[in-house]
């Protein structure tokens, strides 16, 4: 079989990955990339009506946003997925609309293309940790899928295809505060894998590159300057994605921060009122946890609806904690609470993800335009996997060929060669355009 690279390795954004075979043509996931006006994966017209299936980790946009063009293209198949996934998806589309029309820009698809977006969910098909064929012919597809971790409805895959098996991990993030995550460790028998039954292939998330450092690491530096800022009597603004980190970090500030209000925008709230209906993606015992954080903060917990109530709520007595959604500050609410906060320096924003190249976090983290008074940080929020993160799962999905992917090629190259002197082999640093034979 051959992987092809329509994008994903080599960069951060626009996850896509075609496997080839005698008779199946496999998609993993099709996102987009928050550059210029946006850029999109290197789809090739004349094979996407041939694909047989199509995969779906999760539901951010760099995941998830150039879905449409398939269908634009000619593809007629459903794509495998989760319903937490599904559910989210509206939430993205409407993000990224607004994101390339800000640039003066249009969607190389419409909404016709949105609409005719057929899924079919995993969860129907097998329970998580279980393999399950889905009945393809002139040749078997099965497929595993567990639970990655990195936000509700996320997953990684094992599949199998032409006596071949491909393991992609999506995502993932074994630190979450509050999502559950299954270890891909298991074959099919439930025993741990060895070195007598790898995988052919493996994509595994290595977005922080060679950063070793753990997630109790990054919420202490996190919570160092967020007690800083509160006790000179800063504000303190968290933009976080509309789904994801933003209710673990939610949790965490209400947990950290008793005296302080928090200012909360309605799209992280119901994030988090809807993974307390989906308990099956959370941690055990975090339901409660959550419950209880949330009745411990009632009173402190402002949801405003419009800016005349969000300056009301950053008018009141005292600092506050402000999680405003759009993790990259793209958004004309995120810039709006930038302004209220920018040009006093006992304030702090603290960008917590990825800042894409000539974003709204980006420049203000590196001193561009509109370099404000107040503080900038950049401390992240564990949600993909660092080299240690790696290592451990080489170690639990030995394969043959490991591709590493979602950071640049400069890192995933450092990454590589910290490993080849290791001892290991056959890992691989990649870009876009690129084919890998397995």
């Amino acid at each position: 079989m051959k992987l092809h690279i329509w994008g994903g390795a080599g960069e951060h954004g626009r996850s896509c990955y075609l496997l080839v075979g005698d008779h199946h043509r496999i998609l993993l996931d099709c996102g987009v990339k928050k550059v210029d006006e946006g850029q999109y994966p290197l789809l090739d017209p004349e094979v996407i009506p041939q694909l047989t299936a199509v995969f779906l980790s999760h539901a951010h946009e760099d995941h998830s946003m150039a879905l449409p063009l398939l269908y634009k293209h000619g593809y007629k198949g459903p794509i495998w997925t989760t319903r937490p996934t599904v559910d989210q998806l509206s939430s993205y589309f409407a993000n990224w609309r607004s994101y390339v029309n800000g640039r003066g820009a249009k969607l190389p698809y419409t909404e016709e293309h949105i609409e005719a977006l057929h899924f079919r969910y995993l969860e129907d098909l097998a329970p998580a940790m279980q393999w399950a064929d889905l009945g393809m012919h002139p040749a078997s597809v099965r497929v595993k899928w567990g639970r990655s971790g990195h936000l509700a409805g996320s997953i990684w895959l094992r599949l199998e295809v032409e006596d071949h098996q491909i393991y992609f991990s999506g995502d993932y993030s074994s630190e979450s505060l509050l999502l559950a995550v299954d270890s891909p460790k298991e074959n099919e028998r439930g025993a741990n894998l060895g070195p007598e039954d790898p995988a052919d292939l493996a994509i595994v998330d290595n977005a922080y590159g060679n950063d070793q450092e753990s997630q109790e690491d990054k919420l202490f530096h996190l919570t160092k300057v967020a007690q800083r800022t509160l006790e000179l009597g800063g504000h303190l603004l968290l933009p976080v994605p509309s789904y994801g980190r933003g209710q673990d970090m939610l949790i965490w500030a209400c947990e950290q921060f008793e005296s302080y209000n928090i200012i909360v925008e309605e799209k992280i709230w119901a994030g988090l009122q809807r993974l307390l209906e989906q308990p099956e993606w959370l941690k055990v015992g975090m339901s409660e946890r959550i419950r209880q954080a949330l009745d411990n903060s009632r009173h402190r917990i402002i949801l405003p609806k419009n800016n005349e109530e969000r300056l009301q709520a950053l008018g009141q007595k005292g600092p506050c904690v402000i999680f405003t959604n759009d993790g990259m500050m793209e958004s004309p609410r995120a810039r709006w609470y930038f302004d209220q906060v920018a040009r006093d320096p006992k304030h702090a924003v603290v960008i917590t993800g990825h800042a894409a190249r000539d974003t709204f976090a980006h420049n203000i983290l590196v001193g561009g335009i509109n370099k404000p008074d107040c503080r900038v940080h950049h401390i992240r929020y564990k949600v993909h996997q660092g080299l240690g993160d790696v290592r451990r799962m080489l170690a639990e999905v030995p394969a043959l060929k490991t591709l590493l992917v979602h950071t640049s090629k400069v890192k995933t190259d450092e990454v590589c060669r910290l490993l080849l002197e290791e001892g290991r082999q056959h890992i691989y640093s990649l870009q876009p355009s690129e084919e890998l034979g397995f």
